[in-house]
């Protein structure tokens, strides 16, 4: 009797961890956060793994930024890619902001938040020139053109007349 107590005690203390076997993932995040300015828009492909090997669909991330009490959370929608997921994230403000991903994984009660490292995050407008520099550059170079023209025209050397 003592020895069926003791195989269905240690039946009953296994089960529950062969019961969870299945259910953990691994999360990847691309590409990383650099040269991001306030307010740029950071396209962040998530890639949920199941075993960290088989792409898992029909999970619903998120993808969570943290900088002193700011929180903000952004939900990942699916691609045509098996198992990958975008979220368009925007930085609020400049400063550091830590950044981490929810699963979604909860089938088996394995759902996790993966924590990844920290950015910091400049003044707005960080990549690139802005709409008003590039018109203003264009109507620069509009200007550059005419001038040349109009000065080409009047230098223009002239053949003489022919003389009879």
């Amino acid at each position: 009797m003592k020895r069926l107590v003791i195989v269905l005690a240690a039946f009953c203390l296994a089960a529950p961890a062969t019961a969870l076997a299945g259910g953990w993932a691994t999360a990847g995040l691309a590409p990383p956060p650099e040269g991001i300015g306030a307010g740029d828009r950071w396209d962040a492909r998530i890639t949920i793994l199941q075993h960290g090997m088989t792409p898992l669909e029909g999970v619903n991330p998120t993808l969570t930024i943290r900088s002193g009490s700011t929180v903000k959370t952004f939900r990942a929608a699916p691609t045509d890619k098996p198992g990958v997921y975008t979220a368009a994230v925007v930085f609020p403000k400049d400063g550091k902001w830590s950044y981490e991903v929810y699963d979604g994984f909860t089938q088996y009660g394995g759902a996790k938040t993966h924590t990844f490292g920290s950015v910091s995050v400049g003044p707005g407008g960080g990549s690139g020139l802005g709409f008003v520099a590039l018109l203003a550059l264009g109507a620069l170079l509009l200007a550059a053109v005419a001038v040349i023209y109009v000065l080409s025209r009047r230098l223009r050397v002239r053949a003489p007349a022919p003389s009879h």
